[in-house]
């Protein structure tokens, strides 16, 4: 078993969520009432829609983690499962998300775009078959 499916499976039991289709019509994805939380796009790489004030709000402290970026202008995160405790925080984040969504609209009263992976913004990696 993955990362990515033991997470899905874990969240799949979390009473205000439930699996979908991603709106951005790759892998699967979990969401509340309120609207998409998670995209499972990869066994490594999920994108968790935190909104734009959570991310303000946790920013330092994301970037300092190698397992996750952030996007500008995205209220998107993208984190790549590695080891066991990225899965450990994608659940923690997965918590804050759904309690940024029942905080109401973002005041910045950005519509919510397509995820990161429609922006190409997942984990590249490097090729230094040259070097």
């Amino acid at each position: 078993m993955t990362l990515a499916s033991r997470a899905l499976a874990q969240l799949a039991t979390w009473p205000d969520l439930r699996q979908a289709v991603p709106s951005c019509g790759l892998g699967q994805a979990v969401r509340s009432a309120q609207g998409e939380i998670a995209h499972f796009h990869s066994d490594r790489d999920v994108d968790l829609r935190l909104t734009d004030r959570a991310i303000r709000r946790f920013a330092k402290d994301l970037r300092h983690t190698g397992a996750i970026r952030i996007v500008p202008g995205s209220q998107w995160v993208t984190l790549r499962l590695d080891a066991a405790s990225d899965v450990d925080l994608l659940l923690t984040l997965v918590s804050v998300a759904l309690q940024a969504q029942q905080a109401g609209p973002d005041p910045a009263g950005q519509a919510v775009a397509g995820c990161n992976d429609q922006r190409g913004a997942g984990f590249v990696k490097a090729d230094r078959s040259g070097f």
